[in-house]
């Protein structure tokens, strides 16, 4: 089972930049398509961008598209997220874990990290 654990939050005023960490165990890592979630208070988790095992193609929610950047360095089983331009709306516990190709839908049998707090003041 792929165990995934997250790292970079904090608290940063609108307009501010922070680089969010995933580092990943337990599976194929370089094979495997990675996504990060995120959870804002009262509401529902959500897609926030995903990345292919190679890292050639990536995919954003229209929320943060063009602010937001994923990557990956296979040789550190690592992915990131580089989030520039943040809003308040921003503001949530950022998750990352594996998906199925193509899509957001993460393997039934995979578990959650404990997340990483981003909080986005005025």
């Amino acid at each position: 089972q792929v165990q995934q654990v997250e790292s970079g939050g904090g608290l940063v005023q609108a307009g501010g930049s922070l680089r969010l960490s995933c580092a990943v165990s337990g599976g194929a890592f370089s094979t495997s398509t990675l996504a990060w979630f995120r959870r804002a208070p009262g509401k529902e988790r959500e897609f926030v961008a995903r990345i292919t095992g190679s890292g050639d193609t990536t995919y954003y929610a229209d929320s943060v598209k063009g602010r937001f950047t994923i990557s990956r360095d296979n040789a550190k089983n690592t992915m990131y997220l580089q989030m520039n331009s943040l809003k308040i709306e921003d503001t949530a516990v950022y998750y990352c874990n594996i998906v199925f190709p193509r899509t957001n839908i993460v393997p039934s049998r995979q578990t959650w990290g404990q997340g990483t707090q981003v909080t986005v003041s005025s």
